[in-house]
């Protein structure tokens, strides 16, 4: 799933892609797809973005924004995201696929579920979409330590879990299920534990943990565990992830383990973060 790194990284190498192509054509909704999520009648996509020219995409939160003239193409959670060359095969099955006047191409697939939205700027009523942009990214120097501890100490967070603190209520856009296996890791907090049981020094750590664990993530080109404009593993090595059940935690050589928790998985050592 896009989450902050991921977003950031394809922001980045669309810019440098893409950028300044003008769109030729613009299929959607070409195969069928019950979970896929778009603004308006994609079928009216070809129209609203045919002749512009990519002028900028940027990473908010879990979405990565790009504009085209007065257009914007959005893409959410959830969606594939992959460049290909002017002699390169287009996937057979797509939600999205973007020519180019040079013959390059673009494509948006989906596998569970996802949003793939255009629309003219400052069209899209999306709550999602607004706050991950309004909001602080964790990376800026906005997301310091007296915001972070605004977060934290709110009441209505207190009997909340830590996964539950990260990944939901909108919190931290674009910290989600993925990222937060690791910084939890790094600060040596374990995924089900309540918010009011964290020492002040916990909490400090959880602080700190989130923005270089992010911050490593991003310059890193993503997670391992996903894939870039260019369908290759991003750098950062996951240490509690899918890739990592059942071998030794690099720190304590403790067993790391896969739990079902809240709608998804929670990977933690034994050791490390002890519940």
């Amino acid at each position: 799933m896009i989450e902050l790194p991921e977003a950031l990284t394809l922001a980045s190498q669309i810019n440098d892609t893409v950028g300044g192509k003008r769109i030729k054509s613009v299929i959607a909704a070409y195969t069928p797809h019950k979970f896929a999520w778009y603004h308006g009648d994609p079928q009216n996509y070809h129209d609203l973005l045919a002749g512009k020219t990519i002028a900028a995409a940027n990473g908010y939160g879990g979405f990565v924004e790009i504009k085209a003239g007065t257009a914007v193409i959005l893409i959410g959670d959830g969606v594939g995201f992959r460049y290909h060359g002017p002699k390169e095969r287009r996937p057979p099955k797509h939600q999205l696929l973007i020519e180019f006047a040079d013959l390059s191409a673009v494509s948006a697939t989906i596998q569970m579920y996802g949003g793939i939205m255009c629309f003219r700027d400052g069209e899209l009523d999306n709550p999602y979409y607004k706050v991950a942009k309004e909001k602080p990214s964790p990376l800026s120097d906005g997301f310091d330590k007296s915001y972070f501890e605004q977060l934290i100490s709110s009441q209505d967070v207190q009997k909340l879990s830590a996964k539950a603190f990260l990944a939901t209520g909108q919190r931290i856009p674009g910290l989600g299920n993925g990222v937060l296996q690791d910084i939890l890791w790094q600060a040596q907090i374990h995924p089900k534990r309540k918010i009011n049981t964290l020492s002040d020094e916990h909490k400090a750590r959880l602080f700190h943990s989130v923005k270089t664990v992010l911050s490593d993530m991003a310059e890193q080109g993503g997670r391992d565990t996903m894939k870039d404009l260019f369908g290759k593993n991003g750098g950062y090595k996951t240490m509690m992830s899918k890739n990592s059940v059942g071998h030794q935690c690099p720190v304590c050589a403790g067993s790391i383990k896969k739990e079902s928790y809240m709608g998804g998985s929670v990977y933690y050592c034994e050791n490390c973060q002890v519940f």
